[in-house]
């Protein structure tokens, strides 16, 4: 066999694909109907998301490089402007509520209380805030207006939020407590533990929560927020077990919780320090969610007559107490109920902003405009 020469060489180097490479000097463009006049090889919609994905992508990864979990999830968390705005206007009510009247040790700036009465200071106990350009914002004597007895609404309002704040913190933290411990023994140790568990919660399920509620409100005639909280929380984990059994039983099969059995790590250690670490996300996200359907439970027992009663005051007793008086004074059933929404949303934004932040799957979709912006850096790379 003679030996081939350089250009033999160079032509079996270059074998003819149909046109498929493209020759030095030539436009390196496919054949075929998206060629040189087809709408992809210019750059058209297909090849503009697929640059877009990938540059988002890029953009997404080189954002979190050398980032820890906790750093990802507070700056995912920041990017949420609902998120963020309704923890301020959250934190805004708490400490307003918090401050106004007192509680607890904490004294208040306002100079009335909630179980006084006092002279009306307008005819028909109308409210004496004003918000102007010129003047300002101008509380006057009794802002939120009086009822016909004299008592001033802005602090039972205040005191009010007081009381179903601390039921739905009380409610939201022990049923998440009683629905982790729950469905974690469920999901970790499976078998009879699991089944005895779930068969209970399902029986506890079965029957409506308000029915529970309205019988322990029954039960506990009259009762504090604090009593009140600790009885509906009881009947509020379920749910909460149910989901953390879930991340449980997806968790215990993967391979560092091997690992560690493997290096004898008892069953206690295993749950605490490897596995629930990595369903927190699930946990705190659906505390939120419970926290702001206990505060919407507790206004529905106590506009029913099973909550809190007076001496003491709840948002939901106020609606209850004055629904009578909203065609003559609104305004006593505009306040409590106003603020029960406020909290009531403000919650449910921070867990959707909480539930972006641990869940990477829930990423907003650019625009059409920052996709093109995208494809056209990834291109000019």
């Amino acid at each position: 066999m003679s030996p081939l020469t350089p250009s033999d060489r160079q032509g079996d180097a270059r074998p003819d694909l149909g046109g498929a490479i493209a020759q030095p000097g030539e436009p390196d463009v496919p054949d075929g109907p998206d060629g040189p006049d087809g709408q992809d090889a210019q750059g058209g919609p297909d090849d503009l998301t697929g640059a877009a994905g990938a540059g988002e992508n890029a953009i997404e990864l080189k954002a979190t490089e050398g980032l820890s979990q906790g750093q990802i999830v507070r700056r995912r968390f920041w990017r949420h402007r609902g998120a963020i705005v309704a923890m301020a206007v959250l934190g805004g009510i708490v400490a307003l509520v918090t401050t106004s009247i007192g509680w607890g040790p904490i004294p208040g700036w306002w100079k009335h209380n909630y179980w006084s009465t006092y002279p009306i200071a307008v005819p028909g106990g109308r409210p004496t805030l004003s918000i102007s350009l010129s003047g300002g914002l101008h509380l006057g004597e009794h802002p939120f207006g009086q009822d016909t007895v004299g008592h001033d609404m802005f602090a039972m309002t205040m005191r009010g939020a007081q009381q179903s704040l601390t039921v739905m913190v009380l409610i939201g933290l022990l049923a998440t407590l009683i629905g982790v411990l729950v469905g974690a023994t469920a999901g970790f140790f499976r078998g009879k533990v699991d089944t005895l568990l779930m068969r209970f919660t399902d029986m506890m399920i079965a029957i409506p929560v308000m029915v529970i509620g309205l019988v322990l409100g029954h039960w506990l005639n009259g009762a504090s927020a604090v009593s009140l909280g600790l009885a509906l929380a009881f009947v509020e984990w379920m749910a909460m077990s149910r989901l953390v059994r879930a991340e449980f039983l997806s968790l215990r099969e993967r391979e560092f919780v091997d690992a560690a059995r493997v290096a004898g790590a008892s069953s206690a250690r295993i749950i605490v320090k490897h596995i629930l670490p990595n369903a927190v996300g699930v946990i705190i996200v659906n505390a939120t969610l419970l926290m702001s359907a206990a505060i919407l439970l507790e206004t529905a027992l106590s506009y029913l007559g099973f909550g809190i009663h007076f001496p003491d005051i709840s948002l939901g007793n106020l609606v209850s107490e004055y629904q009578s008086a909203f065609a003559q004074r609104p305004w006593l059933f505009w306040w409590p109920g106003f603020f029960i929404i406020v909290i009531a949303l403000s919650v449910n934004f921070i867990g959707d902003g909480l539930r972006d932040a641990f869940d990477p799957r829930q990423r907003r979709i650019p625009s059409k405009r920052k996709m093109a912006r995208a494809a056209r850096r990834a291109v000019a790379r």
